[in-house]
């Protein structure tokens, strides 16, 4: 059995994903490829996708003018692991509102019952590195980088708990959905996309 991994490549830290995939698959013992994906047709042929940082309003739109966004919908909620990382998490999102904006009105993918607070640790210049656990998934020690990062500020009762940093959700799982306010890509430890890659695995058994 090969798994085929999709990083969704309309904007952010595509090529950072797909080495960290790629270093997960062979580092894991899992046979697989890693690819980069922006239409529905390559959507369609995956096992497990990463949707990563960048700018979560720009991915959203265009995501919808190519149509993707409701085939990752479909196979998302058809079982399929997803990994959303700081704008991919605010995609997966219901709700999200701007710290200092207000309403988005952006389009989002509505899979988990959480309400999003974007830019929650400030804009840009206030990007900061920090040590912080997964404990339930066992990696008791990750280096979050945290860029423009969101926080999550209301949780519905099926969604679990990843991570906090000062008193904030910093990482959220449910199902087969995890969602990151920080960028593991870039850091040099692949534990978290091991994680996921496992979790894609398992969900081909």
């Amino acid at each position: 059995m090969s798994l085929t991994v999709g990083v969704l490549a309309i904007q952010g830290d595509v090529q950072e994903n797909l080495i960290s995939t790629e270093t997960a698959l062979k580092e894991s013992g899992i046979e697989g490829k890693v690819v980069d994906v922006k239409t529905a047709d390559d959507v369609s042929k995956l096992d497990g996708l990463i949707i990563p940082g960048g700018e979560s309003t720009t991915i959203g739109q265009l995501s919808l003018v190519n149509s993707s966004l409701k085939i990752i919908k479909e196979k998302i909620e058809n079982g399929m692991p997803v990994l959303g990382i700081c704008a991919g998490m605010i995609l997966l999102a219901k709700t999200a509102d701007d710290r200092v904006m207000g309403k988005t009105g952006q389009p989002l993918l509505d899979l988990v019952e959480i309400k999003i607070e974007r830019n929650s640790f400030g804009r840009q210049k206030e990007s900061f590195e920090a040590e912080i656990s997964m404990n339930s998934i066992k990696i008791p020690k990750f280096n979050g980088v945290f860029i423009r990062a969101p926080a999550v500020s209301e949780i519905g009762s099926d969604v679990e708990i990843l991570s906090k940093f000062n008193e904030k959700i910093i990482a959220i799982k449910k199902g087969n959905i995890i969602g990151t306010a920080f960028h593991p890509e870039l850091t040099t430890d692949i534990s978290l996309h091991k994680y996921f890659v496992n979790l894609v695995k398992e969900s081909k058994n």
